[in-house]
């Protein structure tokens, strides 16, 4: 028996230090979960951003003040956008978990030649391309029929970027928490929301009271947002490099914290 497992390797790792093929295919597998479905992943979230901004530009028209010098319907498009971005790339990884516990897939995933850091990563970045995709296709459309235009590429890039990886790495987490779909409506009803209200996509957090303003300024929904925004039209509610430093730090430790829950084998069936 000894022999055996020395001649063929068993329970050693022979894809070397990281199992490029397998993170790849599991990374085009929850792609494609998203792509198959496109019209409730990548065309709801887009039709819903366009509707509410074109109920709001009838509805108020330019009867509202310009906002951080720039129209209100200006203001509001990059902020719709990014919000988009924060819901779906949580969407994604949550939902992957909880169907993958739910259906028993993710026990399959749990002991395929993958380390927790593999499929934590693939599960992560296809959350961002889902984040990344809506924003390019939002983007491209409001950019045609507004008078809106990106300023600063890699800001627009690197704030997508790190939005996706803080939700779709958070999403994990609430994934692995969750034993159902309900306790995941509660995390996002009493969590998500109440930071996305707190985001600053509808207003400037200058209008708000002292207390909720000093809330906001350290909620990363905000920086998320707020430098989004940012590379369209050149004004800000807060900081540029706190911003960036904030939603690097929360990326690297939601990331941390979804691998070692991962690692652990936490909840991993429901």
């Amino acid at each position: 028996m000894v022999e055996f497992e020395k001649k063929y390797l068993i329970g050693h790792r022979r894809f070397g230090i990281i199992n490029w093929v397998g993170t790849y295919s599991l990374l085009k597998k929850e792609i494609l979960r998203f792509i198959t479905v496109s019209g409730q992943t990548l065309a709801g979230p887009i039709l819903t951003s366009i509707l509410f901004l074109t109920v709001i530009s009838l509805a108020i028209g330019k009867d509202r003040s310009d906002v951080l010098g720039v129209p209100y319907i200006q203001f509001l498009a990059s902020g719709l956008i990014m919000m988009q971005v924060i819901q779906q790339s949580f969407a994604h990884s949550s939902s992957s978990l909880m169907m993958g516990k739910m259906m028993g897939t993710l026990t399959d995933i749990v002991h395929s030649p993958l380390s927790a850091l593999e499929v934590i990563t693939a599960i992560t970045l296809a959350s961002a391309a889902r984040g990344l995709l809506i924003a390019f296709i939002s983007t491209s459309i409001f950019v045609f029929f507004l008078d809106l235009a990106i300023q600063n590429y890699f800001l627009w890039f690197i704030y997508l970027f790190l939005g996706g990886i803080f939700m779709g790495s958070t999403g994990i987490i609430a994934g692995l928490y969750a034993d159902k779909f309900d306790q995941m409506s509660t995390l996002t009803n009493f969590i998500i929301v109440p930071l996305s209200f707190l985001s600053g996509t509808f207003y400037s957090i200058n209008k708000l009271p002292d207390l909720l303003k000093t809330i906001s300024y350290y909620n990363p929904f905000f920086h998320m947002i707020d430098g989004f925004r940012y590379s369209f039209i050149g004004q800000l509610d807060g900081s540029l490099y706190f911003g960036i430093f904030l939603l690097i730090l929360v990326s690297l430790t939601s990331t941390y914290l979804a691998y070692h829950l991962f690692k652990k084998g936490y909840k991993i069936k429901s």
